[in-house]
């Protein structure tokens, strides 16, 4: 049997870079899109670059950007893929919000490109775009799906909206097989150290070790969907492998606050929050969402979807990846 070809697009970050070692252990070939970056932007790879088993045999990187069309088309041409998923956006509320046009145009005109791309080569590839449950800002029900209110709150959400919308019309206007998830929070050690689950585990850990006295946080009664990356790529291959492309909510369906999740990796380190916690006003968001909670019913009955890891047992995940990462320093 002929092996699946996958192309990761965005494979250096936390789901991409979890994705590409998925999909190797399914027997995947695997080629990941990699940009130039002013750091060393490969090190949630590394391990897969530094096995000779698996390096230039079953992984392989290809040099390019989401917004240069030519480097997609040639991405696309040269790994002739079965699959792509598509990990690469500018994925920070913040930064969208200083640098609006780059952001949106990252996250969402390089889609109508690659869609076309697609399209031209009529190629029958199937399309993996995962969308952002901060679409659904200021709905006001209890829980959000796959037909709730669009209402973004930010350059990011209405990107990633764009995106869901633009997903929608390619398949009904030019039949094409995107699929995708809107994701709620989704962390692991992997997550960039700009979001606050990583800066609190962080943070802990060096409290933890006699660095650091305290910590400086926002608004901690907002309550998060909170769900451990590498169970929302597995959902991400099992969406893919459905018969016909469709969307559905991914996320925990439970709803927990910045304080309880803090209080967790705190009291795991044996540590009582209280003593080191400072609320800081300049970490509060202008815009502030409703409180999302993911209603996974839809994913639940076509495929099954149930997440695997609990919060507890991803904060024991993240701290111990952390702690070890600190004896190693």
């Amino acid at each position: 049997m002929k092996k699946k070809i996958a192309l990761i697009l965005g494979c250096t970050g936390q789901d991409g870079s979890y994705m590409c070692e998925y999909l190797i252990k399914k027997g995947y070939h695997v080629f990941g899109l990699f940009r130039k970056s002013a750091t060393d932007n490969k090190k949630n790879i590394q391990s897969l670059i530094s096995n000779n088993k698996i390096f230039e045999k079953k992984f392989f990187l290809i040099k390019g950007d989401l917004l240069d069309p030519n480097s997609i088309d040639n991405a696309i041409s040269i790994s002739k893929p079965n699959e792509i998923y598509n990990f690469a956006d500018q994925d920070n509320v913040g930064w969208s919000n200083e640098i609006p046009s780059y952001s949106f145009n990252v996250t969402a005109s390089s889609l109508i490109n690659i869609f076309e791309i697609i399209r031209k080569q009529k190629r029958k590839i199937k399309f993996f775009q995962p969308f952002t449950s901060n679409m659904f800002a200021w709905d006001k029900k209890k829980k959000q799906n796959e037909n709730s209110l669009i209402s973004p709150s930010s350059i990011y959400a209405l990107s990633k909206a764009s995106a869901y919308l633009a997903a929608q019309m390619y398949n009904k206007i030019y039949d094409l097989n995107i699929c995708g998830a809107i994701y709620f929070n989704h962390e692991s050690p992997r997550r960039n150290k700009e979001y606050v689950s990583q800066k609190i585990v962080r943070t802990a850990c060096d409290i933890y070790k006699g660095k650091k006295n305290k910590i400086e946080l926002g608004d901690i009664k907002i309550k998060i969907d909170w769900g451990y990356a590498p169970d929302y790529v597995d959902a991400a291959w099992r969406i893919t492998q459905l018969k016909k492309p469709d969307f559905f909510t991914i996320g925990s369906g439970k709803a927990v606050s910045v304080e309880t999740f803090a209080r967790n990796v705190f009291n795991y380190l044996n540590l009582d929050l209280k003593k080191y916690l400072k609320i800081n006003k300049k970490f509060i968001r202008k815009s502030k969402n409703f409180d999302l909670i993911a209603d996974t019913s839809k994913a639940k009955r076509i495929f099954n979807f149930k997440p695997k890891t609990s919060l507890k047992e991803m904060i024991k995940i993240m701290i111990e990846h952390e702690l070890k990462k600190k004896d190693n320093d």
